[in-house]
């Protein structure tokens, strides 16, 4: 089945889909949780069928079809290259806050990084500082974002990264230096896929991330 894309059209209030074989939503449902899944740089490069040579294709939309399970709905698209991500960061933050204000409760929205995406995410959580919002920080916490950007996390934050990643690391230290996380969590894979394991949907950081996302 296709992967429904859906943009949140702030100026409308309502969700813009296309190539779906489900129902196109008509408005927001306040029993839904929402999952704002944000790719790799690579996608913003090669588009929705890119592929490393050192890691293989990035199954993006089986990403996401992964990750609509369990009353999940999600929302993505593919950026353009070169994104801006501090521009990025405050556009997602604004059609989260429209969420919030639509009667969503923060706790059913959680912002899902990969990569350039979790840079993203982080500052989102950092613009928002909403202490009830979900994240998952997969493979882009180092010591280059500690010393470039303004990170201040808020909110549960789970962060995932793979032993064998030679990029993205463990998040404690962008953790500890900041004053809004209200729940953490860290889990550290040994697949051996190093900074590659962001681009398929396997089980072991997708399970986390439903599970994250609908608190259970």
């Amino acid at each position: 089945m296709k992967k429904i894309f859906c943009v949140f059209l702030l100026f409308a209030g309502f969700f813009a889909c296309t190539q779906s074989n489900s129902q196109i939503p008509s408005g927001i449902d306040n029993t839904q949780y929402y999952l704002f899944y944000l790719h790799g740089k690579i996608v913003e490069d090669q588009g929705i069928h890119a592929s490393s040579e050192r890691f293989g294709k990035y199954e993006y939309e089986k990403i996401l079809n992964r990750l609509e399970k369990n009353n999940i709905k999600v929302i993505s698209e593919p950026r353009p290259k070169g994104t801006d991500v501090e521009s990025y960061s405050t556009k997602v933050a604004n059609q989260i806050n429209d969420l919030i204000y639509s009667g969503v409760n923060p706790e059913n929205i959680t912002v899902v990084g990969a990569s350039k995406g979790s840079v993203i995410a982080m500052l989102i959580s950092t613009k928002l500082a909403n202490p009830k919002l979900n994240f998952v920080l997969l493979a882009n916490c180092n010591n280059w974002v500690l010393e470039n950007l303004t990170i201040d996390l808020h909110g549960d934050i789970l962060s995932i990264y793979e032993k064998s990643d030679n990029i993205g690391r463990s998040c404690l230290s962008i953790k500890t230096s900041s004053s809004g996380v209200r729940k953490y969590n860290e889990v550290e894979l040994t697949t051996g896929l190093g900074h590659g394991f962001i681009f398929q949907p396997i089980d072991e950081w997708v399970l986390p991330t439903i599970e994250w996302a609908t608190k259970q």
